[in-house]
């Protein structure tokens, strides 16, 4: 079983992109929705919580964990591995290289939360793989509150993306990374605002391309169940309504939401 786990609801479109890659695997998904944001909390604290989290999954029988939050990626990747004797994955490695792929002239931007943007581990790999890649990042603090409380379509929402999104369209870049699992949600309003020559770079196709690799090249393949679709289970640690509308939106259909076991103290 692969285990996914998110600050809120953004990591559904990590396990939405996995089940379409991943057809026959059964996933288990754990949106931290009593504590979201993570962008907003200290580094200890994101670790903190990052355990927590990765704790559960084990508990309800994950084998490896996917670390859908950018957020937690940059600050509590390490953490995870060190702690867990099974494979784990960050997001954020993925969507770097899918974004040097596709660059043309490698003028890459970068939106994400503050924690995200603050730690520059987006401008570091993507320097690693490119040592002449432009990298520019904008921190949008706004997003996930807007995506967790479904203003999709709000005029409000496209002014704050339009205000955002201006001084990395100054800048001139060819391709923009999505670096909040939150914001593929906003995807159609981020792209009218960027404009259309601008690249979108959703890492939820690309961790769940990683994934696949991983489960080809270490004989996973033989968990799979041939010919049937794989269980979503999907966890919270907060229930809401807007959270089981939001959620319908992105998984194309309505799962069963139940609430976690797990200690929420902030």
């Amino acid at each position: 079983m692969i285990g996914v786990f998110d600050s809120g609801i953004g990591g559904l479109t990590v396990v939405r992109a996995m089940m379409d890659a991943l057809p026959g695997h059964d996933i288990i998904y754990l949106g931290d929705t009593a504590r979201t944001p993570y962008g907003s909390k200290s580094s200890e604290t994101i670790k903190c919580y990052s355990l927590n989290n990765a704790e559960f999954l084990v508990r309800r029988g994950a084998k490896m964990i996917v670390i859908a939050c950018n957020t937690a990626s940059s600050y509590a990747y390490e953490t995870v591995r060190s702690q867990f004797d099974m494979p784990v994955f960050e997001v954020i490695g993925p969507g770097a290289q899918l974004a040097v792929q596709q660059s043309k002239k490698m003028r890459i931007g970068v939106i994400g939360t503050r924690a995200t943007v603050s730690s520059g581990i987006y401008d570091r790999k993507i320097k690693a793989i490119q040592c002449h890649a432009k990298v520019v990042m904008a921190a949008c603090p706004l997003l996930v509150p807007l995506v967790e409380e479904g203003w999709l379509n709000r005029p409000e929402t496209a002014k704050i993306i339009r205000k955002y999104l201006a001084p990395l369209k100054s800048r001139q870049i060819d391709t923009l990374i999505l670096g909040c699992t939150h914001y593929p949600v906003l995807r159609r309003q981020i792209q009218q605002k960027i404009g259309k020559r601008v690249t979108l770079v959703d890492s939820a196709e690309a961790i769940a391309n990683q994934v696949r690799g991983y489960l080809a090249s270490h004989g996973h393949d033989a968990v799979r169940k041939p010919n049937e679709e794989g269980r979503c289970h999907i966890f919270v640690t907060d229930t809401a309504e807007q959270f089981k509308k939001t959620a319908q939106r992105i998984m194309r259909k309505r799962w069963v939401i139940e609430q976690a076991d797990i200690q929420c103290a902030p």
